[in-house]
């Protein structure tokens, strides 16, 4: 790693990376997030819709995701190196941030099922990871 942050490395591994990231939340997405709320939230009017303001709205939103885990990683590899250790701290931690408030908060008001985050929750810690292990090859890569 190198001692100071360099922006176009940054940027470089943020976009890489967001291939991945963009690829499993619209999978995720497809496949079970959208028949979910549709069924649990059926009274809602186009609930869980896509067209495509929508999909570039949430693109921005995959990107921004993105570029918080590449830090997060940087991070924990300046303080630990780039290794196992800091993948797992940086893929755990952004799965917490991101997606573990971000469900039980759903859940929590009603808006999705208890049930349900025993299946979505695993799947984005396996996209935190990867995220986080793509990172870091990455970055080694441009050492």
């Amino acid at each position: 790693m190198e001692k100071h942050f360099n922006t176009k490395d940054f940027i470089v591994i943020t976009i890489l990376v967001s291939l991945w990231v963009n690829a499993s939340e619209v999978f995720r997405y497809f496949v079970l997030v959208r028949p979910e709320m549709h069924d649990y939230l059926s009274v809602v009017l186009n609930v869980a819709d896509m067209n495509w303001g929508i999909f570039a709205i949430w693109g921005v939103w995959d990107t921004l995701l993105t570029a918080l885990y590449v830090f997060l990683f940087w991070l924990c590899a300046k303080v630990f190196g780039n290794n196992i250790k800091s993948i797992l701290i940086s893929g755990f931690m952004s799965w917490c941030f991101f997606f573990l408030l971000f469900w039980v908060g759903l859940a929590n008001m009603n808006l999705s099922s208890w049930s349900y985050l025993l299946v979505v929750l695993p799947l984005a810690l396996v996209e935190t990871l990867v995220a986080a292990f793509i990172t870091s090859k990455l970055y080694l890569r441009r050492a």
